[in-house]
């Protein structure tokens, strides 16, 4: 017995040249007015960086720059020194997303197809992290990495202190975890038949199936770290070697409104840049995670 879909407009309404009229005007704007919702704020802060000092400040605000000026992008990138600030991001978020790749991987495929003793245990366990406030997990970090446990070394003004912390990331292992739950354990027995091992088959057979998720997790892994502030701050006292988040508040004494958005604007490309290059793949790796295979 099957059950018709039931929806706002009827097929019947919607043949008919004026329901489908309707529709389509709905339609254009609803999606118009989520465009200007999203791409509004966009608009007003890149044009914000090319108005003058005084404009900018002015009551009520202008729309579109009186005069446009492009030194505020060139005194920004000059001036608070973004290039070096940019690739120590880089740097640290590249570093983040490849330990959690591999470690969360390992872990996720281990607790899904290895069913060790205890798994579901530590499991729990490491779900229940996700109840706690990340504030309260600032200082055990922070003592942690100032004198790291057996080896009684500093990993303050480190890239390692931005690494090692965000390898334990709960939610991107259980992510992990779920997909691997519903990978057809058929591919996996023939590659047990034909003799690969549990370390070939995760390389060979799991790791090209999982592409989507590992997408996402990606995405995640460095988006976390190039948006963070408060750790960063933390762990880097040294201003040369502190990210873009933190350089932003540290540099922006003395600095003029229109240079400081100007430094913001620049900051925020890479991460736009990133989800339209790769949205595809993240929608697909949501929508892999979400049904069962």
């Amino acid at each position: 017995m099957s059950s018709a879909t039931r929806t706002l407009i009827s097929p019947a309404t919607l043949a008919r040249p004026r329901g489908k009229a309707v529709y389509w005007s709905v339609f254009t704007a609803v999606v118009l007015l989520f465009a200007l919702a999203f791409l509004f704020p966009v608009y007003w802060m890149v044009t914000g960086a090319m108005k003058s000092p005084d404009e900018i400040a002015q009551t009520p605000p202008t729309l579109i720059p009186e005069q446009w000026h492009l030194s505020g992008y060139t005194d920004a990138w000059d001036l608070m020194q973004l290039p070096e600030h940019l690739w120590n991001t880089v740097v640290q978020a590249a570093g983040a997303w490849a330990f959690q790749l591999v470690f969360c991987t390992a872990a996720a495929y281990a607790l899904s197809k290895l069913r060790p003793a205890f798994g579901k245990v530590i499991l729990g366990g490491i779900l229940a992290t996700l109840m706690v406030p990340a504030q309260a997990l600032v200082v055990p970090k922070y003592l942690t990495v100032a004198d790291l446990p057996l080896l009684h070394t500093s990993l303050l003004n480190d890239p390692l202190g931005i690494w090692l912390p965000a390898v334990a990331n709960a939610f991107n292992l259980y992510l992990l975890k779920r997909f691997f739950d519903q990978l057809p354990r058929d591919v996996l027995e023939a590659a047990e038949i034909d003799g690969a091992g549990k370390l070939r088959t995760l390389w060979s057979v799991v790791l090209p199936m999982s592409r989507p998720v590992l997408g996402v997790v990606s995405i995640f892994a460095l988006v976390a770290v190039w948006q963070d502030f408060l750790w960063p701050l933390m762990v880097f006292s040294d201003t040369d070697k502190q990210p873009i988040s933190v350089a932003l508040v540290q540099l922006s004494q003395n600095i003029q409104l229109t240079v400081l958005i100007a430094a913001m604007v620049i900051a925020s490309i890479p991460m736009v840049a990133l989800f339209l290059v790769f949205q595809r793949h993240i929608i697909a790796g949501i929508s892999a995670g979400s049904t069962k295979g």
